[in-house]
């Protein structure tokens, strides 16, 4: 084994096999941190972001902070319902890509999977973003380089994840529960001191905030509901992660629509429950949070808050004050709030490679994505997220406010189609079925559907208008680019399935076949190519040669003789010293002179062992067969000669157990076919 295997072992895992992949299927107490990561940890800047919005009237409209956090749980409870349908009616895990497609046409369906993928990219570079700046916080030496951990994150998450959803999926589920009872402690804390009368003020309690113009005391109506629409589309970044499970059904244990709904059923109480007792503590313990970039609006006695002062966030304010006397409970809490915030790109990590091998099997994206790595992960779409997220993360300089800004505008996109085509799902049905029962349970769910789609129309209306000028544009202009890469590679397929149909013309044989040998030296290669070639039993059998210095050409015209090789020789001149366009040009002319001929090009090989011997050789013979690819009617074969170092990389194979055939057990090792003795060494 070499060191590159050693090594990918050792960051992998060893292989899997096909058959072994119902062992990486998960219960549900692995599948709700694994799924769940990214809405749960949502809790920790949506709130945040509620704050910061309502910051630009003063700290006076944090009064409707509570408000807007209960239209947010309205909002999630309605979607968590509405997608509990749609894992019962689409178990294979096409979620929202599935349902579109197949009640709304093919269009719906690349629009809702352009949403989802550009969503999935974001919510990597939201979290890592997020998670960088808490690390910064702790540990001050971090602080300036936050896109570099942050790249980081990324890279040990992708590693992980490449050793397949089972192993990622245990190692994540220690910090996202430990994350769940350390902030529901803290708030149940909370409001058992506040109940006594005894709930500490934060940190940021002694600041007052100055009103952004055009906002405070003076604020119109029409500005109130605009800052308050500003704010819900912020804290709706709360729903984001939930459509994953609707994606990731087929990872569950049977059976799996049960599961995964029960599982989307948990996740919206935690997640409600631990935004809205975030919101509002926050509230009773006077927090003053605004934008990081516009710190000068906090004051302390009218005078700005010295330079240098760090704002933390909503989790970390209210931590510091409720365990001032318990600090070991303060440090625990602000680690695992890190922790899963980076953790909860995994929700990504296991979503989008599941529809990427989706988009590949329907034609929609490169079938490379459709493949399963050694460890039956789909490694590709986790590498093509994983550089993705990283690339927007030096972009935006892992700044968690300014990513915000192009975020969750392409899951509401996603919603929306989602909840309209499970209305034409039950639609559908409900012309055919007769079960008075079954019929009732249907109209149920459509009723369900029907009100998920009314609020996250809603949602979606607002987002637009809000964040549209803010950055939003950004994301539907990304959106646009990956709808046309879709339907350009479908495009192709479809024209290159149309291309290779076979038709009644395919039977035809060729006339005949002229088969050329490249001659470059009369030694051991060439014979054995001459050899092979003649057992084709080709109607015309050459050797070519190409001239470039006529004392080396006159010596191999003469040992061609000395042997009485019976294959003749032609010699193409080449003033210019090319050795491949006179081979190509000759192979056309054949072709030209017999159209419904073949041209069959045999090229000698060499077989080494080692990387760098194959710098050494055949590097003609691959720009030659570059170039015949283009050549119709002109075929290549390769006749390989097998070197002494070959030797090394053959006995590397055979300790690895490549030569044991699929199927086999161990122990069962066949031998190896001996070659015909006609054309050994």
């Amino acid at each position: 084994m070499g060191v590159g295997d050693v090594s990918k072992r050792i960051l992998l895992g060893r292989k899997l096999r096909s058959s072994q992949l119902g062992e990486t299927l998960l219960p549900k107490r692995i599948a709700l941190p694994v799924f769940a990561s990214d809405a749960l940890s949502s809790v920790a800047y949506a709130p945040d972001e509620i704050f910061i919005m309502l910051s630009l009237a003063g700290a006076s409209a944090f009064i409707w902070s509570w408000k807007i956090g209960i239209a947010v749980a309205l909002v999630m409870t309605a979607v968590v319902a509405s997608y509990r349908q749609t894992v019962h009616a689409y178990p294979s895990g096409g979620g929202d890509y599935e349902v579109a497609t197949v009640n709304l046409g093919a269009t719906a369906g690349t629009t809702v999977a352009s949403a989802l993928l550009v969503d999935y990219v974001l919510t990597v570079a939201v979290s890592i973003s997020s998670g960088a700046q808490y690390a910064a916080g702790a540990i001050p030496m971090i602080s300036g380089h936050e896109a570099t951990v942050a790249t980081v994150f990324v890279i040990v998450l992708a590693a992980m994840n490449l050793r397949g959803i089972r192993e990622s999926g245990t190692f994540f589920a220690i910090p996202t529960y430990a994350f769940m009872i350390a902030v529901l402690g803290m708030c149940a804390y909370g409001f058992i001191e506040y109940i006594g009368g005894n709930l500490p003020m934060a940190e940021s309690a002694q600041y007052d905030i100055i009103p952004q113009s055009g906002y405070g005391d003076s604020m119109t109506t029409a500005a109130l509901i605009f800052l308050l629409a500003r704010a819900f589309s912020s804290g709706c970044a709360a729903l984001t992660g939930v459509e994953a499970i609707s994606n990731g059904v087929p990872a569950f244990r049977r059976p799996k629509s049960t599961n995964a709904a029960t599982t989307l059923l948990l996740l919206g109480m935690i997640a409600i429950s631990m935004m809205l007792s975030i919101i509002v503590l926050a509230k009773q313990m006077g927090v003053q949070i605004v934008d990081p970039s516009d710190l000068g609006r906090l004051t302390i006695d009218g005078a700005p808050v010295p330079a240098g002062t760090d704002q933390h966030p909503l989790i970390a304010q209210m931590a510091d004050a409720i365990f001032q006397d318990f600090r070991p409970a303060f440090y625990l809490v602000l680690t695992v709030t890190g922790i899963i915030l980076v953790l909860a790109a995994n929700t990504a990590f296991n979503g989008f490679p599941v529809l990427g091998s989706i988009l590949a099997k329907d034609g929609y994206a490169p079938r490379a994505l459709g493949s399963r790595g050694d460890r039956l992960a789909y490694s590709n779409g986790i590498l093509f997220l994983a550089i993705m997220a990283i690339i927007l993360i030096q972009i935006f300089d892992a700044e968690p406010t300014r990513l915000i800004q192009l975020y969750i505008v392409g899951v509401f996109v996603s919603f929306n189609l989602s909840q309209l085509g499970m209305i034409r799902h039950w639609t559908r049905h409900l012309k055919t079925e007769k079960d008075p029962a079954v019929r009732r349970r249907m109209y149920q769910s459509r009723v369900i559907n029907t009100v998920g789609l009314t609020f996250t129309a809603v949602v979606l209306v607002i987002v637009l208008i809000t964040k549209f000028l803010a950055g939003a544009w950004i994301t539907i202009l990304a959106m646009v680019v990956f709808f046309m890469i879709m339907r350009g590679i479908r495009g192709h397929y479809d024209s290159v399935n149309e291309e290779l149909a076979a038709d009644e013309e395919d039977k035809v044989m060729p006339t005949r076949v002229h088969a050329i040998v490249l001659v470059s030296k009369l030694h051991k290669p060439t014979l054995r190519a001459l050899a092979f070639a003649k057992a084709t039993r080709p109607n015309v059998l050459e050797g070519v040669y190409v001239s470039v210095d006529s004392v080396e050409t006159n010596r191999l015209l003469e040992e061609w003789d000395e042997r009485n090789i019976d294959v003749p020789l032609k010699v193409l001149h080449s003033p210019y010293r090319e050795l491949v366009r006179p081979i190509v040009d000759y192979a056309l002319e054949i072709r030209k002179a017999n159209p419904r001929g073949v041209v069959a090009v045999y090229i000698p090989e060499y077989v080494v062992g080692r990387w760098w011997e194959q710098l050494l050789h055949n590097q003609t013979a691959l720009r030659l067969k570059g170039r015949l690819l283009f050549a119709p009617g002109v075929m290549v074969t390769s006749v390989p000669y097998q070197l002494h170092s070959s030797q090394i990389a053959r006995e590397r194979e055979e300790r690895e157990g490549v030569w044991m055939r699929p199927g086999l057990r161990t122990g069962n090792v066949p031998e190896r076919p001996q070659r015909n003795r006609q054309i050994q060494r």
